[in-house]
């Protein structure tokens, strides 16, 4: 974390607090610590997650699949709630939640059911939260991410299984190109908001029959 904080180039702008967001008090520590540090929440980008179990979901264990929902639904469910608590505190009220979903939320890959359940219910998450926001001043959208190029898809350049069982390479795109979609919905304005928000590698196999 910190080498990531470096590489940012933002020196004492940026703060780095380690914290585990399937556990609420760690939680809880960051956003103290945050606040403590620069007096507000503007934005909360809810961007941790882990990928699928290895295997077929039959040979999984309960911990295996507990592990995928901890993190990617219960983490970002802890991280909007404190939040929110921060966001309505505040003065001037008001600030913007962007969760990051999946292209999995509404189009899974063959193997993936936890991942994918838990992207559904991001999106479930995004829709309430935006519901909920509106009267404080909070505004709640959703980035769904499609083939970036990182750690989790480096095996995309090797082939990944498709929806008839044959193996394919798909492309990816620089993963500087959802920065710049998350920095340009962070900065709209309170009284606009982008609530789906999806961008992908322009020829990986999604729309339609690939």
């Amino acid at each position: 974390m910190q080498d990531v904080a470096k590489e940012s180039g933002l020196g004492d702008q940026a703060l780095v607090v380690p914290t585990d967001v399937s556990d609420a008090q760690s939680v809880q520590a960051l956003f103290a610590t945050t606040v403590d540090k620069w007096g507000r929440v503007d934005v909360l980008f809810n961007n941790a997650g882990v990928g699928n179990p290895p295997g077929m979901f039959e040979d999984w264990t309960v911990e295996q699949w507990k592990g995928v929902v901890d993190i990617n639904l219960t983490g970002m469910f802890l991280c909007i709630q404190q939040a929110f608590k921060t966001m309505k505190a505040q003065s001037p009220r008001g600030g913007r939640i962007i969760n990051n979903g999946s292209i999995a939320a509404t189009t899974p890959r063959p193997n993936t059911m936890a991942y994918t359940a838990t992207k559904h219910a991001v999106l479930g998450l995004t829709k309430s939260a935006n519901l909920d926001g509106r009267k404080y001043d909070i505004a709640v959208g959703q980035i769904d991410i499609g083939n970036a190029a990182t750690d989790m898809t480096v095996k995309m350049a090797a082939g990944i299984m498709q929806a008839n069982g044959s193996i394919m390479q798909e492309p990816v795109m620089d993963v500087a190109i959802v920065g710049q979609s998350v920095v340009y919905m962070a900065n709209l304005p309170l009284n606009a908001n982008v609530l789906y928000h999806t961008v992908m590698a322009t020829n990986m196999p999604f729309v339609g029959r690939g």
